[in-house]
Order: C-alpha cells, then sequence, then structure tokens
C-alpha cells in the first residue's frame, strides 16, 4: 500500500514537472535563435551561422530557422547552402512569399539551365496542400474526423427519425472521407519534409556518369546549386534526375539531401 502512493507520487511528480521542462526548452531555443538574430543584425554572419546550425544539429526545426540560415549563407556568398535552407524552409511553409522570393534571387545566381518538364496540376496543388499543416495536425485531424464519422453512423443505425437518419448517412460519408483524405495528406506531408528524395549540388562541378563507378562515361556536367531528384543508390553513388528528365551517377559527397 506504502509502495503505491510512493509510485503515485513519483509519478505525479514527473508530470508535473513536463511542462517546466518543455518551458525551459523553448526559452533555451529563444534565447539562441535570438542570439543568432542579434549576431545577423551586427554584421557577424558567420557567427550567426554558428549559433543557428548548433540550434539546427540539436534537431529543432522551424521555416524561420531555416530561413535564417539560407540568409546567411547567402551573406557570405555560400549559394548552394542558401538554397538547400531556403528550400527546407519552404517545406516547412510553402506559401510564404519572403522564403519563395529569396530562394528564386539565389536559384538565379546558379549556372545549370535546364528545361523543366511539367508537373500535373493536381498533384502540384495536392503536394503544396499537404504542406499548409504539419504532418501531426493533419494526422489528428484525421482522427477526430473519423470518431465524428462513427458518432454520424450510430445517429443513422439508431435514429427512429428519417431527418436524423439522412443527415447522419451524409455526415458519416463526408467525415469518412476528409478523415481518409487527412491521413493521406499526413503522409504525403512527412514524405515531402523527410524523405523528399529532392538534394542540391555542392560541388562546383561534377560529372554526371553513366554507371555509379568512375569509369563510366561522362552525360553532363553539373554546377554547384543545381536542384537534382534521386532515383537510386549503390555505395557512394547515387543516380538522379535533372528536371528535364535526364539520369545519371554521382557521388554522393557531391551534394546534400533537402
Amino acid at each position: 500500500m506504502k509502495m503505491r502512493k510512493v509510485t503515485r507520487l513519483l509519478i505525479l511528480i514527473f508530470l508535473l514537472f513536463i511542462p517546466v521542462i518543455n518551458i525551459l526548452s523553448q526559452e533555451q531555443v529563444a534565447d539562441k535563435f535570438g542570439k543568432g538574430v542579434s549576431l545577423y543584425s551586427a554584421g557577424d554572419y558567420q557567427g550567426a551561422l554558428t549559433v543557428w546550425n548548433d540550434l539546427y544539429n540539436t534537431g529543432y526545426r522551424s521555416a524561420e530557422l531555416n530561413y535564417n540560415l539560407g540568409n546567411a549563407y547567402f551573406k557570405i556568398q555560400n549559394i548552394p547552402a542558401a538554397i538547400l535552407f531556403f528550400e527546407r524552409a519552404l517545406l516547412l511553409d510553402p506559401a510564404n512569399e519572403d522564403i519563395n522570393y529569396n530562394l528564386q534571387i539565389a536559384r538565379s545566381l546558379t549556372v545549370d539551365r535546364f528545361q523543366e518538364i511539367p508537373e500535373l496540376f493536381f498533384i502540384k496543388w495536392y503536394d503544396f496542400v499537404a504542406l499548409l499543416l504539419s504532418s501531426d495536425t493533419w494526422a489528428v485531424l484525421g482522427i477526430i474526423a473519423f470518431f465524428i464519422c462513427l458518432a454520424s453512423v450510430s445517429l443513422y443505425i439508431y435514429s427512429s427519425r428519417y431527418t436524423s437518419k439522412v443527415a447522419g448517412f451524409w455526415a458519416g460519408v463526408f467525415f469518412l472521407l476528409f478523415s481518409i483524405t487527412s491521413v493521406s495528406l499526413s503522409i504525403s506531408n512527412r514524405n515531402q519534409v523527410y524523405n523528399s528524395g529532392k538534394a542540391i549540388i555542392f560541388s562546383p562541378a561534377v560529372s554526371g556518369k553513366s554507371s555509379p563507378d568512375a569509369s563510366g562515361t561522362d552525360l553532363f556536367v553539373l554546377h554547384e546549386g543545381t536542384k537534382v531528384t534521386i532515383e537510386d543508390e549503390v555505395g557512394d553513388w547515387y543516380e538522379i534526375r535533372l528536371s528535364d528528365g535526364n539520369k545519371g551517377w554521382i557521388t554522393a559527397n557531391s551534394l546534400s539531401i533537402i
């Protein structure tokens, strides 16, 4: 009996400390981020990068942090890194005009120009909508919609009134579809943010090979800042696809994954 009281007391103390730990963590993030802003404002871009990269390497992610990292890299004329972090920021906040504008400015300084294969409108729109909310938010909305669907089905089954049955039926159909869509958008968001398959070339110049080895035939030459899609991986080599559809193999140390 005494042991149970001690256990409950320990659990209660732990639960009480969770919000405190969370608040401290948020304050530490805010302090570090603010320190980086001060250094950036003072013109110490390298110092700001050191602080913000330390914060990034702890696992903290936000569109604002990625955007500021992109701006700091742009200031020291590291265009590939600037593009990389602007791309990462855009994944977390796709409707942000400032991020998109700065990304276009950075892209305009790259060497390579390829004729892009247009993406289907509905796929582009679907991917954009998926990024408007976080993966967790879409998942929660899907779960809530599913429970509302169950309640609507119950109303349809157990109600004796015709109008209630009709309302329950159509509400159940609507929320079931909304639940499925939300879960699908959650998965799409997670894939785009954490497994986009996109990368930025960091080598000043790298040749795309016909096979994953140095003896392969040179197919094309890429320069730093170019965005590519990773198709396959063999050892230290990635098969990449360009925006014009051409494919080739380059070494893994030639790029950085978005």
